[in-house]
C-alpha cells in the first residue's frame, strides 16, 4: 500500500475509534439526583473568573451555561470543562414545560462547615450540589425558589473551534490554561515539546491549569492533552509559535469529539 494512502486511512481508524470511545462512555450516563442554587444576577458577571482559571467566561466560550460544582464533584480541579445536563424535578419551582439545560463546570462551590449540609451548607461533602449561574437556573426554575432538587447526568461537551491555550509564567516556568475543550472537557494529564525539545511531563497546577519547570522561550510549542474520563489523547502540534508571550492566548484545530 501506497505510504501516503497508508497514513490517512489509519488517522481515519484512529478518530473513529476515540469517537467511538467518547460516544460510548456517555450513552450509558444515567441520572442521578442532586440540588441546584446559583449566584450572581442575570448578568453572570459575578461568575466570571473561578477556580478553573477561564477568565472572562465570555471570551473563554463558556457565556453564562456555567456552574460552581461542590467539592465532591469538582474533584481537585479534575472536573473542570466537564458538561452536565441538568433538569429540575420534584418542585412546585419548577418549569417542567422547560428542557433540560447543559452547563459546563467552571468553578468550585466550597464547604460551608458552619451550616447543616441540609440548611445552607449545599456544597458540603457528600452533596452533589450545582451552585448555578443565575441565567442557567432561570432556565430550569423560578429564581425565587432559591434552591431546588435536581435531576443530573455527563453529557458530551459540544465546542466550535479548537482547544484554547491560555499562557502565564516567566522564562523558566510556563503555565497554561487550558479551554474550550471538547467531548469529555476534561484532563488528566498534560505534556509540551519545544522545538527544540522532547516532550515534557507537565504537573496539574489547579483547576485547568498546567505546568512546565522549562526555558522554552524562542521555541514553538506543541501539546499532548489526555482526557479524564475517557483517556482520549490528542496532539496540538504548533499550537504556539516561537514568538510566544505571557498572557496571550493561542488556539489550535485539534479538539476532542
Amino acid at each position: 500500500m501506497d505510504q501516503s494512502l497508508y497514513r490517512k486511512c489509519l488517522v481515519i481508524l484512529l478518530a473513529m475509534a476515540m469517537f467511538g470511545t467518547s460516544t460510548a462512555y456517555y450513552r450509558g450516563s444515567v441520572w442521578r439526583r442532586g440540588s441546584a442554587t446559583f449566584y450572581g444576577d442575570e448578568t453572570a458577571s459575578a461568575t466570571m473568573g473561578g477556580a478553573c482559571g477561564y477568565g472572562n467566561l465570555w471570551d473563554s466560550g463558556y457565556g453564562a451555561a456555567t456552574t460552581a460544582l461542590s467539592t465532591v464533584l469538582f474533584n481537585d480541579g479534575y472536573s473542570c470543562g466537564q458538561c452536565f445536563q441538568i433538569r429540575c424535578v420534584s418542585s412546585p419551582n419548577c418549569y417542567y414545560r422547560s428542557p433540560a439545560t447543559v452547563v459546563t463546570a467552571t468553578n468550585i462551590c466550597p464547604p460551608n462547615w458552619g451550616q447543616n449540609s441540609n440548611n445552607g451548607g449545599w456544597c458540603n461533602p457528600p452533596r452533589a450540589h450545582f451552585d448555578l449561574a443565575k441565567p442557567a437556573f432561570m432556565k430550569i426554575a423560578n429564581w425565587k425558589a432559591g434552591i431546588v432538587p435536581v435531576s443530573y447526568r455527563r453529557v458530551a461537551c459540544r465546542r466550535m473551534g479548537g482547544i484554547r491555550f491560555k499562557f502565564e509564567g516567566n522564562g523558566y516556568w510556563l503555565l497554561v490554561y487550558v479551554m474550550n475543550v471538547g467531548g469529555a472537557g476534561d484532563i488528566k494529564s498534560m505534556a509540551v515539546k519545544g522545538s527544540r525539545t522532547n516532550w515534557i511531563n507537565m504537573s496539574h497546577n489547579w483547576g485547568a491549569s498546567y505546568q512546565a519547570f522549562s526555558s522554552l522561550y524562542g521555541q514553538s510549542l506543541s501539546f499532548r492533552v489526555t482526557s479524564y474520563t475517557t483517556r482520549q489523547t490528542i496532539y496540538a502540534w504548533n499550537a504556539a509559535p516561537a514568538s510566544w508571550s505571557a498572557g496571550k492566548t493561542y488556539k489550535s484545530r485539534a479538539n476532542f469529539s
